[in-house]
């Protein structure tokens, strides 16, 4: 995805955990985190206390979703992608992309990868890999700043 072009229709899910959303509940209200990870990535695991805080830090304010990206046949146990999400409390709603259809709109090919939305759903930032939250952080409050 390039910068400024609008979220793409949530369609694809072979399953959703900890809840669902569709792009309509994602536009209009407040801006939105889209993460990316796998079961069989180290970074996304890494990674994960620090996207969890972000999210518990900004609840109010940005919507915050994730998606199961499998990287092998391995990764696309169900059974495993629930196991290791509630091992890593990931509490957000959880698309699997066992058919890689939201990765293919997101023309994503990272695991961590991390979009950010404005409230319009217009793409306002991206960055892949595990490190880099404070620059998250930054671009999140900016969009947020855009808001008030």
């Amino acid at each position: 995805m390039k910068l400024r072009e609008q979220m793409p229709e949530l369609n694809g899910a072979t399953e959703w955990f900890n809840g669902k959303f569709t792009r309509d509940d994602l536009i209009g209200n407040k801006p939105t985190l889209i993460h990316f990870w796998s079961v069989s990535c180290h970074l996304c695991k890494e990674a994960m206390p620090k996207v969890n805080a972000f999210r518990d830090q900004y609840q109010d304010e940005l919507n915050v979703m994730a998606v199961h990206m499998p990287r092998s046949e391995k990764d696309l146990d169900l059974d495993q992608i629930k196991e290791v999400a509630d091992e890593h409390g990931i509490t957000q709603p959880i698309f699997v992309d066992n058919q890689h259809e939201l990765t293919d709109a997101f023309d994503n090919q990272y695991v961590p990868a991390y979009y950010v939305f404005d409230e319009t759903g217009q793409l306002r930032h991206f960055q892949a890999g595990g490190g880099g939250m404070k620059m998250l952080e930054k671009r999140v409050n900016r969009v947020l700043g855009q808001k008030k």
